[in-house]
């Protein structure tokens, strides 16, 4: 509806039409949701057919000669030989440590990119890969295609996924939907300060930290990923059974 002064003295049809003396109107609000709808549709589209996937995040910032490389690279081979599909932000450090090491084991390696003010390309291990303008789009992807979350060490990026996984588990918007954080001397602070501190003022229920398992072993966060995926009263795959790194939560 529009009144008054907010009438236009031109239909929607001359508007289409006419000539445009400038760009600046693919910039407008209403013309990004037009952008955004068609990354909806490419990431749908291209990551339909995904096999069972886990998205793993971590630090662009890791060199190649850091254990947490090393860690990466072992993660997305063992994660490649227990079936799955790894999926990541598709850009350097501990992303493409995992996707090198999903590939070198004959896994299908994805990389989702983010377009950022510094230039950053998808890895060269990523097999299937797209890039996004919007965050929110990206992250869509991440959680829709991914049976689970695996955290290396990281930033406020991988704490950012971090937090909305345990909220979107917390609200019941996705269910059986395991979250492991890899580094126990990394996230081992950031827990007790959950305990501690947010906890034990009641800002979530103590029960609400069983939602995430921290380890230093590769082959129990694959372990956790299986089992925490497999559906309920059927078949688990198994798995050597490993004990090292595991610290309760």
């Amino acid at each position: 509806m529009a009144r008054r002064g907010q009438v236009r003295h031109s239909t929607a049809d001359q508007r289409l039409l006419a000539n445009q003396d400038s760009g600046d109107f693919v910039h407008s609000d209403p013309w990004r949701v037009l952008r955004i709808q068609s990354e909806f549709v490419e990431g749908f589209g291209l990551l339909a057919d995904l096999p069972r996937a886990v998205t793993v995040f971590g630090s662009a910032r890791v060199p190649r000669d850091h254990q947490d490389y090393a860690v990466g690279r072992r993660l997305g081979g063992a994660l490649a030989d227990a079936g799955f599909a790894v999926i990541t932000g598709g850009g350097p450090g501990a992303m493409e440590a995992v996707n090198r090491g999903a590939q070198e084991a004959g896994g299908l390696s994805v990389g989702l990119g983010i377009e950022l003010p510094f230039e950053q390309r998808l890895n060269d291990w990523v097999d299937l890969g797209v890039s996004f303008r919007y965050f929110f789009v990206r992250k869509t992807m991440f959680v829709k295609y991914g049976e689970a979350f695996v955290c290396l060490p990281g930033g406020f990026g991988t704490l950012d996924e971090l937090f909305e996984a345990l909220t979107l588990v917390q609200t019941g918007k996705v269910t059986r939907f395991p979250v492991v954080l890899m580094g126990v001397d990394y996230w081992r602070g950031l827990l007790d300060w959950l305990r501690s501190t947010v906890a034990a003022t009641g800002r979530i229920k103590e029960t609400d930290l069983d939602l995430v398992s921290i380890t230093d072993d590769v082959d129990e966060a694959v372990r956790l990923v299986v089992e925490g995926t497999a559906a309920p009263g059927g078949a688990r795959p198994s798995l050597p059974p490993s004990e090292a790194g595991r610290v309760a939560t």
